[in-house]
């Protein structure tokens, strides 16, 4: 199938040829057609599956077809819960709109920036991608309304709600038109997803792609016993020994992200750090940096295991390991994308063969772990 054949204008053929859109992703295939027909669609597919074009095309084409003025009254609406995110969907949806011949004004918006350049930027704005904090923001300060949404896009839904979204979702929801239609796309289906999908979602289509649990099976594990003193050499040692390039790092808190990407650096590795404490003009720079290869390691917390589709990312590394093995699955789930390899390294103590094995069983996948106690590590 091709993307002819899901009911997109003829205009977008066009568009889509010259940015290499050639065969539609399953949730591509299954979304576009019941979004351009107004269904509203609950959509569980791991972050890499083209999720963001199967309402980004949807959304554009119904844009388009708008006519008149929208002053600050905003039509389509999509919320994302981290600023990396917010980037990232705004990147597509823009490389799309810039092939089409009709102009349609997307604006993204979040926090960690002045917010006066987007309340000047707001006017007759069509498409608007928003962190809840930020759209909150602006609609204090009267720089756009809400109550004319035609069409409400929830991405990563179920994180937003996991990162203590509720007060601020409930705050916008209370805003909205009550005629409307609502489209939601998660990784996971949890159950404070499901009590959204009640009251969000009428008659909904529910779309459901292969789980990043059974992706973690196209993925290279291995992992290595060894104690918390011997962490920091034996990321140095591995990273220098294979020459390892793209090396995205998960630590638990953003302090440890800071003292890991320092010790990098001061053992000759480009390593940077980013995490929720970060300014936003480093994160931004960060992520660009390693996106690009330029950047040969980057330490994080779980800030980027959701969301983020870092395209040909070859190894992960769990220099500490999460709480939930379901976070443990989202973080190696950035690696081994598509026909691309990956490696997933975890880094697991004696204290932790329990809760290992509780991540294993989760994932369905049995991971050998190395001893690392006799790896010469003198000098790293």
């Amino acid at each position: 199938m091709s993307f002819n054949e899901l009911g997109l204008p003829v205009l977008f053929n066009k568009a889509l040829a010259k940015l290499n859109y050639e065969t539609p992703f399953p949730i591509q295939k299954e979304a576009i057609p019941l979004a351009i027909k107004g269904n509203d669609i609950l959509g569980i597919a791991p972050t890499g599956s083209g999720k963001t074009a199967a309402y980004a095309l949807p959304a554009l084409a119904k844009a388009m077809q708008f006519k008149g003025n929208l002053d600050r009254k905003i039509k389509q609406l999509i919320l994302v819960p981290t600023r990396e995110l917010a980037m990232q969907v705004g990147e597509v949806f823009q490389s799309i709109e810039n092939e089409l011949p009709a102009r349609i004004k997307i604006l993204t918006v979040h926090g960690g920036v002045s917010i006066n350049p987007q309340m000047i930027a707001m006017q007759n704005v069509h498409i608007l991608i928003a962190t809840p904090g930020r759209l909150l923001d602006l609609i204090d300060h009267k720089a756009l309304q809400i109550a004319e949404i035609e069409l409400l896009i929830l991405d990563e839904a179920d994180k937003m709600l996991n990162l203590g979204f509720k007060d601020e979702m409930n705050r916008i929801l209370e805003q909205l038109p009550k005629r409307r239609q609502n489209l939601l796309f998660s990784a996971t289906l949890s159950e404070d997803l499901n009590e959204l999908t009640n009251v969000l979602l009428k008659d909904p289509k529910v779309l459901k792609i292969e789980s990043e649990t059974q992706s973690a099976d196209l993925i290279q594990q291995s992992g290595y016993f060894v104690t918390d003193e011997r962490k920091g050499p034996l990321l140095r040692y591995l990273i220098k020994k294979d020459n390892l390039q793209q090396v995205l790092v998960f630590t638990s808190s953003a302090v440890k992200a800071d003292k890991v990407a320092n010790k990098l650096q001061k053992n000759g590795i480009d390593a940077a750090s980013i995490h929720g404490k970060k300014s936003q003009g480093a994160r931004i720079n960060n992520l660009k940096r390693f996106k690009t290869g330029e950047l040969q390691v980057l330490v994080t917390t779980d800030l980027l295991s959701r969301g983020i589709d870092i395209e040909f990312l070859p190894y992960v590394i769990n220099y500490e390991l999460p709480r939930s093995p379901k976070d443990y699955v989202h973080r190696i789930g950035r690696t081994g994308r598509a026909t691309s390899p990956g490696q997933a390294i975890a880094f697991v103590t004696r204290e932790e063969i329990h809760h290992f094995k509780v991540i294993q069983k989760k994932m369905g996948t049995w991971v050998d772990l190395v001893e690392s106690g006799a790896f010469d590590l003198h000098g790293y």
